[in-house]
């Protein structure tokens, strides 16, 4: 029996829960074999072995399932590297452990560049919510770099607003050359050399 946060499973909302999360799931799976547009409702509804109404009554389409699968990820991520604290050297830091978690997760990385890739069409479903992705990231980089520059824990020559493109800039393309070469890429070590080659105070 699988408990729900509060006690066993008992109601029909906590089991709609469970099988709302069974199905997030089972497309991020199908994501990460096929792409978006190599998967279908049909798939995922057989792989949770559901019907296809039946996966229908959580997500009402192709485009809502999608949706919910990035917000989960986005939420996940925000919860457990603490994402939403004051702008600064910390908060760099988190998005530095963020891509150790994703590290340690690559199917995770995976999923997200191919996304990622997709989603540059205009045309695609998901190409807002990278928009808006990229934009809330260099923002949030570029509130701490300006913190960092108003302490003097910045070097004067680096421009806050450009270190936040060419942070977010790094961690995405790491994150692919990383996916090809596991074994001869050092993402981490490398975001981490990186930020503190902008910084006159040490990392750590």
């Amino acid at each position: 029996m699988r408990v729900a946060e509060g006690g066993p499973v008992t109601g029909g909302y906590s089991k709609g829960r469970i099988r709302r999360e069974d199905i997030l799931g089972a497309a991020v799976g199908m994501y990460a074999e096929a792409g978006y547009h190599g998967s279908s409702l049909r798939e995922i509804a057989r792989r949770v072995g559901i019907t296809h109404a039946g996966l229908l009554y959580y997500f009402p389409s192709k485009e809502a399932l999608l949706a919910a699968v990035l917000e989960r990820r986005d939420a996940e991520d925000t919860e457990r590297e603490h994402l939403s604290g004051t702008p600064g050297l910390e908060a760099l830091l988190r998005l530095i452990a963020l891509a150790a978690h994703n590290v340690r997760h690559p199917g995770i990385v995976d999923l997200y560049s191919r996304l990622a890739a997709e989603a540059v069409s205009e045309d695609h479903p998901a190409h807002d919510y990278f928009e808006q992705h990229y934009r809330m990231a260099r923002g949030y980089a570029a509130e701490s770099f300006k913190a960092l520059a108003a302490d003097g824990r910045l070097r004067e020559d680096v421009d806050p607003e450009h270190a936040a493109l060419t942070l977010v800039a790094l961690m995405d393309g790491l994150q692919v050359q990383w996916l090809s070469n596991r074994a001869g890429v050092d993402l981490v070590g490398t975001l981490r050399r990186h930020l503190a080659s902008q910084l006159t105070v040490p990392l750590d």
